[in-house]
């Protein structure tokens, strides 16, 4: 017995043995992957099994694809919720008898002393109002607001006047931008040309000051008019425009103030989409088409403005701009005038700094000034002036400018100096560059001119 158990005890100690030289002869990689497995395995039992967590079946769905160009019932679908969805939209906002509701609440709760001639309202009363106005006004009657339209009262109040011009601007901004959302027909929040088209062609009846334009210019109208929104609002040129920008941008208002019939003729010029406007600018283009075939060739467009464009310049525009068969149509035209008139915004800057930049470089340098400069030396010469030597107006160039690199001005350059629609009038147009010339001598005349003006008012 005792001999079977000793064989036993010896059994056991050499499978230890054989056993822990095992264990010395595996790698830490298999002991780590061992570790691993039995970690896996125990924490699995704790959790309760090998169950597949099925979480993600509770996430709601947030993405639907836009139905193809073949699944017509789909789209239609589509067009009629979101017509659905904006008609909710459009009964959550004010009316007009509940805006006069509120300015009579206000008006009723203002609290004295009154500053000024404006009425005001403090905290507490507002609340109140906010109260009483309904649900619809309860989104304005917040402390966010009250906060925004405190200024300096003494007695920590707001003006009423302007509390209710907010609230009136919040409604607009919603109204317009459902309005806008209505001719949105992808309904992801852009609108393409077409759709722009569509929408001031169908505003056209319900502005008075547009009441005198005939029928048949409406198309002209409506190609003017679009042609602002994409010219300053789609610099990319990708053919469609956020609603968000559109709204964000002063073109609409300027749009809407032709609602108002008592206009000053001051406003109508200054404005691009009044009738004398848009009427202005589609009879120059007529002037200009001398063979009357629709369409101006690069002798013709030479007679723009002043006709002191130089032909270097409008070589560039002709390279650069489409054209059909090397002839400029209306809305191309309707580009470069936007361009040349309003020269100091950023998108006229990016419009003609594209033309100016001929080897697409994104910087121009001395050989790009000395290039359109000496078509303005050359004019010069024609009208029988000393040409300007070129060094002295590439170091006013540089000095206006204050580029980054001191040997080359980027778009960015011209944008931050606030001088770019300068640099550009000297480098294209001779009597853009007279003008910088005789600066001072232009100014000193009109000082003259005013002092004058103050003599004969003072004699009277």
């Amino acid at each position: 017995m005792a001999k079977e158990q000793h064989s036993q005890w010896a059994d056991i100690l050499k499978r230890r043995i054989a056993n822990s030289k095992n264990e010395d002869e595996r790698s830490e990689e298999e002991k780590k992957s061992e570790e691993t497995d039995l970690f896996t395995k125990y924490y699995t039992e704790w959790k309760g099994g090998l169950e597949t967590d099925e979480s993600y079946k509770t996430i709601p769905r947030f993405y639907y694809k836009l139905p193809a160009e073949d699944e017509v019932l789909l789209q239609k679908l589509r067009e009629e919720s979101r017509a659905v969805f904006l008609q909710r939209k459009s009964r959550e906002l004010l009316d007009n008898e509940e805006l006069q509701n509120l300015w009579f609440l206000l008006d009723k709760h203002q609290v004295p002393p009154v500053c000024g001639d404006e009425a005001m309202i403090n905290y507490e009363a507002y609340l109140m109002v906010g109260g009483k106005a309904g649900p619809k006004c309860r989104k304005f009657f917040t402390a966010r607001v009250y906060s925004k339209l405190l200024h300096n009262d003494p007695y920590g109040r707001i003006s009423i006047m302007q509390f209710f011009n907010y609230v009136m601007r919040k409604v607009w901004l919603h109204q317009t931008r459902i309005g806008l959302s209505l001719y949105d027909v992808a309904g992801q929040g852009y609108l393409r040309e077409s759709d722009l088209e569509n929408y001031i062609l169908e505003l056209i009846p319900t502005l008075p000051q547009l009441d005198g334009l005939e029928k048949s210019f409406y198309s002209f109208y409506v190609c003017t008019a679009v042609r602002k929104f994409f010219f300053f609002l789609d610099p990319l040129r990708t053919g469609k425009i956020k609603i968000q920008d559109i709204l964000a941008c002063s073109f609409l208002d300027d749009l809407l103030e032709l609602r108002d019939e008592e206009l000053s003729k001051e406003s109508q010029e200054s404005n691009w989409f009044s009738a004398p406007s848009s009427l202005r600018v589609y009879g120059q283009y007529l002037n200009l088409d001398k063979d009357h075939n629709g369409m101006l060739s690069k002798e013709e467009l030479s007679r723009y403005g002043t006709a002191t464009l130089t032909s270097v310049f409008l070589d560039r525009v002709f390279q650069e701009c489409l054209t059909y068969d090397g002839e400029m149509d209306y809305k191309t035209y309707l580009d470069f005038v936007l361009a040349l008139e309003n020269r100091k915004e950023p998108a006229a800057l990016q419009y003609i700094f594209k033309l100016l930049d001929m080897e697409n470089q994104g910087y121009l340098n001395v050989f790009s000034l000395n290039f359109f400069f000496r078509a303005i030396q050359e004019q010069m010469k024609l009208h029988g002036q000393e040409p300007v030597s070129f060094q002295d107006v590439k170091d006013e160039i540089f000095d206006m400018v204050k580029p980054k690199d001191p040997f080359k001005i980027t778009l960015q350059d011209l944008v931050n100096s606030c001088q770019g629609d300068t640099v550009i009038s000297i480098l294209i147009d001779l009597n853009g560059f007279w003008t910088y010339e005789n600066r001072e001598v232009l100014v000193a005349n009109d000082t003259d001119n005013s002092c004058g003006s103050t003599a004969e008012l003072d004699d009277t």
